[in-house]
């Protein structure tokens, strides 16, 4: 971690998705309700101007303009007067890796295809300019082509066209190709061979699309065609990216940065240090009182389980995936492991662990996906090995066998071996990660690839002088690893593996069902320890289920028997109809289906009474399918979807969602209102330990409510802030929010008497000890708890777990009479800050009839 100063670090955060249908003034517009929740700062999707109608802005255009379709420079200064002057600041999210690759709308990207390797801008983007094949050199392959190259020449698919300024260009579809300067004055081409002899003067090769796997000499974002890598590890590069945010940031404006897709960078390490030494360098220079806080930056990194932050990166923390799994783990009943596996094997006939799911689909992007990328890498090993007598004669096949094994069986997301001038110190992590993968890879080499893998392992591990081709090798075969991570694992694996989906989350293994409060608490006292200010995130516009569908989804782990009998009634229900359609869906799709409706079921049933409610609900589910079924490339996939199998799966939807009595989609909602109480318990608790815990809790937006979305584009939905502003004056009291605890007030209720606290007590949390609380008795299992304390003020924060057979069947608490004997040994007088009630120690401890007599959740403070 970094040594700060805790003033420029944030209470809590507001994720806001900025875009056309959502700009700064409708973020100005909230920022009255963000001050009222209790926020210190927004924190908003990427700013800089992005494609046109972009509905993310992670496909940046101008990293040099504020994007015009958000309300351009005006109207985010207006949004950051307004937050100021509400005694809120403002955080937002960057995107270093990469760029729109338009030459419609980038420039930088418009003029490299103008210029060629002669462009100012040439060295922007990661581009193989002697790319191994000749036809390349020189030359940026577009795969940009619907249909094959000469088939849409033939088609008259591309022409020439004069703009409106008077310059000619070349247009396919929505692409505004530039012409290379020497060929402006060429005849108008008459036909399909003159076109081509244009186009091949071009310093860019037209191509179909499907090339782009196995063709593409530049670096993409992920296999992303359209999305072109940056090179940030260039001084000029790097200046001119971050102009924008550098400027902003020293006048005042902004606060902190969220620093996208870390991993994919040349030397992460590296440019962490120098966006924090640079900010560092500003600071002093900002108006007024913000020259004393230090900025906040945080890294989209994810971490695998006990993996830690290299403290090198002088960052506070992470985005929160890695607490994100903590918090849902703990949340979950390790006892549901061996009957919801069974379930799983037996419905799905796949009895393989989750770490054959994810070898396979490594081995599946490797050989479809990720292919240019695999073979650049190792045609770079064949040329070094073939420079030193003792490894020559290694076979470039051997060399690519050996490198496939080894990235299978790399089980993180990438390692940091250095590759710049600076001296830094590899990572522990990596040295002890990178022997255990290798003896993994062994066991499928034979000795001439084993020979390659150590070949390999000297490339990777060994002494690389900046800007050789060691160097170059080493970034190259560094940046292929998270790329592969990715998209084999949350991007396939997830979609391939349902044994329960609650756990199918960025940032967790679905293998690892549960974690013990001991291990949960070991974890909160280290990131105390090593990243208090970390960002504790519990729902991302990238997460795969909403909060609250997880937790819904976490109640099975407690209930496995019942959840087996719930599926068996609902496969006899729905045997005729598999018999009649055998194409799909599979048993691994069909349980897959029945969580996803579960989880997304809406707390109160009456919302999906009106006809129209319930097919937006089933439209939903649609799409939801269909992305499933694509990213499992199982049936098909995005580039080859399987129609009959996809329009199999639909059908057996629209059946079991049919309107009439009794239906399979009926009884589906009625278990999940039979759960949702427990599953309300499981919100609670996971939403107050994000507001205590050790960190920067970020709510995403909307999310002060129930949220049981779906991955995007249904996680980024517009909330209806306009109910959310009227529940927040809403001044009923805790016991009529109980009662009433399907609107989801109940929840955002939380939240304000929890931020408030935070607000008066801010060293508390920022600074303040994290210690672990046993409880005892009869229902201990039940209860997580621990102590936060700094000087004189202390807080002891409590949350109910694996309530799912002690709870009131139509509320969401165990009654207090059967909490029994079960308490905190802890002494004193307490008062609870959600409800106001006094409690205090009897015999040495707090019992849990005392302190959880209204809410499933306390958090005292000393009487």
């Amino acid at each position: 971690m970094t040594e700060l100063d805790p003033t420029g670090i944030p209470r809590a955060t507001a994720r806001l998705q900025l875009h056309a249908g959502f700009t700064f003034a409708d973020a100005a517009a909230l920022v009255p309700y963000y001050a009222g929740l209790g926020v210190s700062h927004l924190y908003l999707s990427p700013i800089t101007t992005a494609r046109p109608g972009s509905t993310h802005g992670y496909d940046v255009t101008d990293f040099t303009a504020i994007n015009p379709e958000l309300g351009g420079e005006a109207g985010f200064l207006a949004l950051a007067r307004q937050t100021q002057e509400a005694g809120l600041g403002i955080v937002v999210d960057i995107v270093p890796n990469h760029m729109a690759a338009s030459a419609t709308h980038n420039g930088w990207w418009r003029d490299v295809l103008a210029r060629g390797a002669d462009s100012s801008h040439a060295r922007d983007f990661d581009i193989d300019w002697q790319s191994r094949d000749p036809a390349l050199h020189g030359k940026v392959l577009l795969p940009i082509l619907a249909d094959a190259y000469w088939q849409t020449l033939t088609a008259g698919g591309i022409a020439l066209v004069r703009t409106g300024d008077g310059q000619v260009t070349l247009r396919y579809g929505d692409h505004d190709l530039p012409l290379a300067e020497p060929t402006l004055d060429m005849a108008i081409p008459s036909g399909p061979d003159a076109m081509h002899a244009l186009l091949e003067r071009q310093h860019y090769r037209l191509a179909w699309w499907r090339t782009a796997a196995t063709e593409l000499n530049w670096r993409r974002f992920f296999e992303i065609n359209d999305l072109v890598g940056v090179r940030e590890e260039c001084d000029d590069v790097f200046e001119a990216v971050h102009a924008l945010i550098f400027r902003l940031y020293r006048e005042g404006w902004i606060d902190g940065l969220r620093i996208d897709h870390v991993d994919a960078l040349a030397d992460p390490a590296g440019y962490c240090r120098r966006v924090r030494e640079r900010l560092d360098t500003l600071r002093p220079g900002r108006p007024a009182a913000r020259a004393l806080a230090h900025p906040w930056l945080v890294v989209e990194k994810i971490l695998a389980e006990d993996e830690p932050l290299p403290a090198d990166w002088r960052m506070d923390g992470t985005t929160g995936y890695d607490f994100m799994n903590d918090v849902s783990a703990v949340l979950h009943d390790a006892a549901g492991e061996a009957p919801l596996t069974s379930l799983w094997m037996r419905i799905s006939g796949d009895n393989r662990p989750f770490a054959d799911y994810v070898g396979a689909c490594r081995h599946r992007v490797l050989a479809r996906q990720l292919v240019t990328e695999l073979d650049a890498v190792c045609a770079r090993l064949h040329e070094l090995a073939r420079e030193a007598p003792t490894t020559r004669d290694l076979p470039y096949h051997a060399l690519r066998h050996a490198l496939t094994s080894f990235l299978v069986a790399f089980p993180v997301y990438r390692t940091y071996f250095a590759t710049s001038n600076e001296a830094v110190r590899d990572s522990a992590y990596d040295t002890a990660t990178v022997p255990a993968a290798a003896d993994t890879a062994r066991t499928h080499l034979a000795p001439d690839e084993a020979a390659a893998l150590d070949f390999i392992l000297d490339q990777l591990r060994g002494d690389a002088r900046p800007d050789t081709r060691a160097a170059q090798l080493r970034t190259k075969l560094q940046q292929i690893m998270p790329a592969l991570a990715a998209r084999s694992t949350e991007d396939t694996a997830f979609y391939r593996y349902g044994r329960l989906l609650s756990r199918n989350e960025v940032g967790s293994s679905p293998g690892t069902l549960a974690l013990a409060p001991e291990r949960f608490h070991a974890r909160m006292a280290a990131r105390r320890d090593s990243y208090p200010h970390s960002m504790l995130a519990v729902a991302t516009h990238d997460h795969k289920r909403g909060e609250d569908a997880r937790m819904r989804l976490a109640v099975l782990s407690e209930l496995a028997g019942e959840w087996a009998d719930a599926i068996a009634d609902w496969e006899a229900r729905l045997a005729p109809l598999l018999v009649a359609s055998p194409r799909g869906p599979d048993g691994a799709d069909r349980i897959m289906l029945y969580q996803t409706l579960l989880g997304a079921w809406p707390a109160d049933p009456r919302a999906l009474q009106a006809e129209d409610a319930q097919r937006a609900f089933v439209d939903r589910i649609l799409a939801w399918q269909r992305k499933s079924i694509r990213e499992a490339k199982r049936h098909g996939s995005w580039t080859h979807p399987d129609t009959a199998y996809e329009s199999a799966s639909e059908a057996f939807l629209a059946a079991l969602a049919s309107g009439e009595p009794d239906s399979v989609l009926e009884r589906i909602g009625q278990f999940a209102d039979h759960i949702g109480p427990a599953a309300a318990i499981n919100s609670l608790s996971q939403t107050l330990i994000q507001l205590t815990a050790p960190g920067v809790p970020d709510r995403y937006q909307g999310n002060e409510g129930w949220d049981f979305s779906l991955v995007d584009p249904d996680n980024r939905r517009a909330p209806d802030f306009a109910r959310l502003q009227s529940q927040l004056e809403c001044r009923g009291g805790w016991s009529h929010w109980l009662q009433h605890w399907r609107d989801g007030r109940i929840k955002q209720q939380v939240i304000r008497a929890v931020l408030k606290l935070r607000h008066q007590q801010p060293a508390l949390f920022a600074e303040g000890t994290y210690e672990g609380l046993a409880a005892d008795g009869k229902l201990a299992p039940q209860v997580l708890a621990f102590a936060r304390r700094c000087g004189t003020s202390e807080a002891i924060v409590i949350a109910t777990r694996l309530a799912a057979r002690h709870a009131d069947p139509a509320l969401p608490r165990i009654p207090p009479q059967c909490w029994g004997d079960t308490g905190l040994h802890v002494e004193g007088n307490w008062v609870d800050v959600l409800t106001g009630h006094a409690v205090s120690a009897h015999a040495g401890c707090l019992w849990m009839k005392d302190v959880l007599v209204g809410l499933p959740v306390a958090v005292l403070v000393r009487a």
